[in-house]
């Protein structure tokens, strides 16, 4: 393991309040700068594999499925085609992301990229064929994709934001 790698397993308190805390807090910082900068600061995530070859970064929007209120998320993303493709690996938690739950719900949101505000997108649920081949695309991107998949028993789940 190199020095900015992550575990093979699970850290211990993966799933604890704190870490709950932190990831939200976070997140709410990141899209603070990355709005207030246009994306110029907070459009790429150099956290873990991401410290060596920096990732893309965007900003989702989804409505809660039960509160009806608009949040946003930063997200890492794929460019695959005029398609954007997102990861639900929430660091590899045992659970779904919440955003994921809201655009099943809601579907058609926006997402901001660097430059770019506003972008109207319609999310779907990748298939199985599809996320077989999105995958190995996604560890490319994002070698700590695969780690965080190592770490849950559930299936992370591919989302893609087709333009509307």
């Amino acid at each position: 393991m190199g020095r900015f790698s992550l575990p093979d397993e699970a850290p211990g308190g993966l799933d604890s309040p704190v870490t709950a805390k932190v990831m939200k807090y976070g997140a709410k910082a990141q899209v603070a700068v990355f709005r207030l900068t246009g994306g110029r600061v907070g459009s790429t995530w150099r956290v873990g594999a991401g410290f060596r070859k920096p990732v893309p970064t965007l900003l989702l929007e989804h409505r809660g499925r039960k509160s009806g209120r608009l949040f946003t998320t930063p997200l890492l993303y794929l460019r695959s085609g005029d398609d954007v493709v997102l990861v639900g690996s929430q660091g590899g938690l045992p659970r779904h992301p919440q955003w994921y739950f809201n655009l099943v719900a809601h579907p058609e949101t926006r997402i901001h990229l660097k430059g770019r505000r506003d972008v109207a997108v319609t999310a779907r649920i990748a298939g199985p064929a599809e996320r077989a081949d999105l995958w190995p695309r996604l560890v490319e991107l994002y070698a700590d994709f695969a780690k965080y998949q190592a770490w849950t028993e559930r299936e992370i789940p591919v989302v893609v934001l087709s333009p509307r």
